[in-house]
């Protein structure tokens, strides 16, 4: 299942490595090799990025960035291709990717002479613009019968699906929950009612598709090979304020 019906997808800015985590999840079809197996690819991808990041490689730090977003999204390719969904593989994902997130902002402090606190502080900006942008996207799978495997509200541990232990799932929820569950509660709380407004137009969930993971590593790798390294932490701080922005728009519509 694609995550939305093709009648009503918009233009990802985020997902521009879509067309190539398709080749990968078909190559992958027939093996033996399961969406966690790529998860866990791309989380060796962005740990060698970071760690280059932090000797220097700037360019390389960029291709494995950008090819860890690629996997990022082979991952769920090749659970619908073998319609295999997991609750088990979506919060492992999730988990990975803050944990990620979060290292390459300390990376990038370790690099720059930004204060530690702007980073971290950058860190929780990012966050909370992915939050945004997956709270708006996921409304809008489950109003058109998309991908429902994310659920608008997280709040209670899900049951298992087929293939997966529940042990599994009710581990990863938990650590999910503990990890994010700060940036759930303050994006609902700024916009509550966003559930039951009218459909999203495409052009502005192609504007808020700049707050997804794949849009900000770009916009990382970019900055690192321009050598730009030390703004990246002020650009998404002061990007940040594009949230209230756009929950304003959406609250006039």
């Amino acid at each position: 299942m694609s995550k939305l019906p093709k009648e009503h997808k918009f233009i990802d800015l985020s997902d521009y490595g879509r067309p190539v985590a398709r080749i990968i999840a078909n190559s992958l079809k027939e093996t033996s090799c399961t969406p966690i197996d790529v998860t866990i690819w791309f989380i060796v991808s962005g740990l060698i990025g970071i760690g280059c990041i932090v000797f220097g490689y700037y360019w390389a730090a960029a291709f494995f960035l950008l090819f860890k977003s690629i996997l990022d999204a082979a991952d769920g390719e090749l659970a619908r291709v073998k319609n295999t969904p997991s609750y088990t593989g979506r919060y492992l994902d999730s988990v990975a990717d803050i944990l990620l997130n979060m290292l390459i902002f300390i990376a990038l402090w370790y690099i720059t002479e930004v204060h530690f606190i702007y980073c971290i502080l950058a860190f929780l900006g990012i966050q909370l613009q992915g939050t945004l942008y997956n709270y708006y996207y996921v409304i809008l799978r489950n109003n058109l019968n998309g991908d429902t495997t994310s659920r608008i509200f997280e709040n209670e541990t899900p049951t298992a699906l087929k293939g997966e232990t529940q042990k599994n799932v009710t581990l990863l929820f938990g650590i999910y929950k503990a990890l994010y569950g700060v940036f759930d509660k303050t994006i609902y709380a700024l916009d509550a009612n966003a559930s039951k407004g009218k459909r999203l137009p495409n052009i502005l969930m192609t504007a808020l598709s700049t707050f997804g993971l794949g849009f900000q590593l770009l916009t990382i790798s970019l900055m690192l090979v321009l050598g730009y390294k030390e703004y990246i932490a002020y650009f998404f701080l002061w990007y940040s304020l594009m949230i209230l922005v756009f929950i304003a728009i959406r609250k006039l519509l």
